[in-house]
C-alpha cells in the first residue's frame, strides 16, 4: 500500500469516526433540537482551533457481546482548542455512541485531557451527556470513574473546571460535575440524578418524572447543585465562554483585564454608602444590597 492509499484510508477512518453513532442517530439528535458531541465543541471553541486527542481509541472489553460492538471514539470526543485566544481542554460525551456510557478507554481519554489541562495550566470543560457507567465493563468502568474523580479533586483550586449538563446524566455521571467549580444545566434537556425514576418507583413506590427528579427546577431552587440554567445548548456554551472570560487560566495567573470607562456604566448611588453597617456585628438585609447594587448598572 503506497502513501496515497494510506492517506485515503486514514481520511475514510476519520470521516467514519466523525459520524459518531451514524447518520440515523445524528438525525435523531438534531430532531430533538440537540447538538452532536462535535458540534458542541465547535460551538464552544474559537473557529478551527480544535485539536483532537485519542480519536482512534477503542475499548478492549470482550464480555456481553462487546467484541462485536464498535463504539466510535469510545463514546467521547476529547482535545484542546482556544476560547478568546486562550487554551482550553474539553471533553464531550457522545450519546449516539452507546449512550455516551463511560468505560475504561472512555474514562482514560477524559483523564488524559484533564492531566494535560493541569500540566499546562489551562481550564477544563466537560460536556456531559451520558447514561453513566458502562455495565458491560463492570469494575473497569467504575475504576475509570474513580480516576476522573481523583483528577477533579487534584485540579480543584488549580485550574477552572466547568461542567455542562446536556442530557440525562445518571449514577456516576453526576458525581464528577458536582466536584467541578461551575455546573451549567440545560432546561428540559439535561438531568442530574443518582438513579432514575424507574428505580425510584421500584424501591420506594413513588412515581416521579425525570424533570421533577433531576431537572433544572429542583437543582436551581432546592438542592443548589447547579449554578446556571441555560435555555438551550447554544446558551449553555455561551455562558461557558463568558465564564471563562472572567477566570485566570490557573492559580498562578491573574484574571484577564479589560479597560472600561466606569463613568459610562456605573451610576453614582448614595444609598450604597450606608447599605452595609460600619459595625461588623450589625445585621443587614442582603435583599437591600442586591436591589441597590442592581441599580448601579
Amino acid at each position: 500500500m503506497d502513501m496515497k492509499e494510506r492517506m485515503k484510508k486514514l481520511a475514510e477512518a476519520k470521516q467514519k469516526i466523525e459520524l459518531g453513532g451514524g447518520k440515523d442517530k445524528i438525525e435523531k439528535i438534531h430532531s430533538e433540537g440537540k447538538f452532536t458531541a462535535r458540534e458542541r465543541i465547535s460551538t464552544l471553541l474559537d473557529k478551527s482551533t480544535f485539536q483532537e486527542l485519542g480519536q482512534f481509541v477503542k475499548h478492549r472489553a470482550v464480555e456481553f457481546g462487546m467484541t462485536s460492538k464498535e463504539v466510535v471514539a469510545d463514546g467521547v470526543v476529547t482535545g484542546h482548542g482556544l476560547v478568546e485566544g486562550r487554551p482550553v481542554y474539553v471533553s464531550s460525551q457522545d450519546f449516539s455512541a452507546l449512550a455516551g456510557t463511560v468505560g475504561e478507554a472512555h474514562a482514560r481519554k477524559i483523564c488524559v485531557a484533564m492531566d494535560a489541562a493541569l500540566k499546562n495550566g489551562a481550564p477544563f470543560v466537560c460536556i456531559n451527556d451520558s447514561g453513566g457507567a458502562r455495565v458491560q465493563e463492570g469494575v473497569d468502568a467504575l475504576s475509570g470513574y474513580g480516576e476522573i474523580f481523583y483528577r477533579n479533586v487534584k485540579s480543584s483550586g488549580v485550574v477552572p473546571q466547568i461542567s455542562i449538563i446536556a442530557g440525562p446524566c445518571a449514577g456516576g455521571a453526576v458525581y464528577s460535575p458536582a466536584l467541578t467549580d461551575f455546573i451549567i444545566q440545560i432546561k428540559n434537556q439535561g438531568q442530574l440524578y443518582i438513579t432514575g425514576p424507574k428505580v425510584i418507583k421500584q424501591v420506594t413506590g413513588e412515581e416521579v418524572t425525570m424533570e421533577d427528579l433531576g431537572g433544572t427546577e429542583p437543582h436551581a431552587t432546592k438542592s443548589g447543585v447547579i449554578h446556571f440554567e441555560a435555555e438551550d445548548e447554544e446558551d449553555a456554551l455561551n455562558i461557558t465562554r463568558r465564564l471563562l472570560s472572567f477566570f485566570p487560566s490557573n492559580n498562578a495567573e491573574l484574571p484577564p483585564l479589560i479597560e472600561a470607562d466606569h463613568k459610562d456604566v456605573v451610576e453614582n448611588i448614595p444609598a450604597l454608602n450606608a447599605v452595609v453597617p460600619e459595625a461588623s456585628n450589625a445585621p443587614f438585609d442582603m435583599y437591600d444590597v442586591i436591589s441597590i447594587g442592581d441599580k448601579c448598572f
